[in-house]
């Protein structure tokens, strides 16, 4: 190839995908090849799973871990398959989201990169791999946890098309979907381990929610500019100022119901201190949050979960407060 058509060479999406996967593995070198082998769509599928954001299912812990239950081993195995049930679900989302979103995921700086958009996965392929995996959460929770986990993943697994094709282009509703999956990941914990929930902890996860969704939603503001709506036509009707105004209240709602809940748990506890200074680690940690959304970080909550240092120490202040609460007597 002489020089001029290696600076004229077209690179195609499949190039580009496979020179990513590349070089997250530490072995860079450009590919020309198309389509893609086998060993590039496979590892293509694996990242279309995302097993990096399956540590969001660690919510399904919440209420057990609130009952103080998880002490028992045959209660933590039951959460844990809850948990292992959830991610099979999760992936399978992220396959049909990704299958539906190409065109407009090609458009963004980031999500161009993932493997269907980038041609490294085919979109049918994509799509039937999305609808397998969310059958079969669904009959997994039915066989290992029975039918009121069924139940709620079922719920789950519906919004997930409905999201897809129409709920998505819905303003606030987008949201709504969004937090919705955190709150049933919550309730499915309870519901897993069969043991009752809160209404301020509906409240708190409802809220909290909410509050990451709207990180999101501002992270996808600042990242697109003026080409926003191109990817999501929800962000055209989205002012930022508006985002932020949901942040504040939502944050506001968590931490009132997480003092009302946190002090409810104290008058019947034999450690009553525990639940009391667990409100400082979870104040601290919004606030950490909230700071770290202003400066764009939202567009992947798990990222900033896993990358931010003094909000993990937070997270751990908190557990160990709260387990001081729970556990100690």
């Amino acid at each position: 190839m002489t020089s001029h058509e290696q600076d004229t060479a077209v690179t195609t999406p499949v190039d580009i995908a496979e020179q990513s996967v590349l070089h997250e593995e530490g072995s860079w070198s450009p590919s020309p090849s198309a389509p893609p082998s086998p060993k590039w769509m496979m590892v293509g599928l694996i990242r279309t799973a995302r097993p990096r954001q399956w540590a969001k299912n660690v919510l399904l812990l919440a209420a057990p871990g609130a009952a103080g239950v998880l002490s028992q081993a045959d209660i933590l195995l039951e959460a844990l398959l809850a948990v292992a049930v959830f991610c099979v679900a999760a992936s399978g989302t992220y396959f049909l989201n990704d299958a539906v979103d190409v065109e407009a995921d090609r458009r963004h700086p980031v999500k161009k990169m993932r493997p269907i958009a980038a041609g490294l996965v085919p979109v049918g392929l994509g799509a039937v791999l999305g609808v397998i995996l969310l059958l079969a959460s669904v009959v997994a929770a039915l066989v290992l946890g029975g039918w009121h986990l069924a139940l709620v993943l079922g719920i789950y697994v519906g919004l997930q098309p409905l999201y897809s094709l129409w709920l998505k282009s819905v303003p606030v509703i987008d949201l709504a979907i969004v937090a919705s999956g955190f709150v049933l990941r919550a309730i499915a914990g309870g519901v897993a381990v069969d043991v009752p929930i809160s209404e301020w902890f509906l409240i708190v996860a409802s809220a909290g929610s909410l509050f990451m969704a709207a990180g999101k939603r501002h992270a996808e503001h600042l990242d697109l500019g003026d080409e926003r709506s191109g990817h999501r036509s929800t962000l055209r009707q989205y002012s930022a100022s508006y985002l932020h105004d949901v942040r504040s209240a939502t944050s506001a709602v968590a931490i009132l119901a997480y003092c009302l809940w946190a002090f409810e748990k104290a008058d019947i506890a034999a450690f009553p201190l525990g639940f009391e200074l667990s409100i400082i680690p979870f104040v601290l940690a919004l606030l950490r949050y909230a700071l770290l959304l202003d400066s764009g970080k939202g567009g992947v909550p798990e990222d900033i979960v896993l990358g931010d240092r003094p909000l993990q120490a937070l997270g751990l202040a908190w557990v160990v407060t709260f387990a001081l609460g729970v556990y100690v007597s």
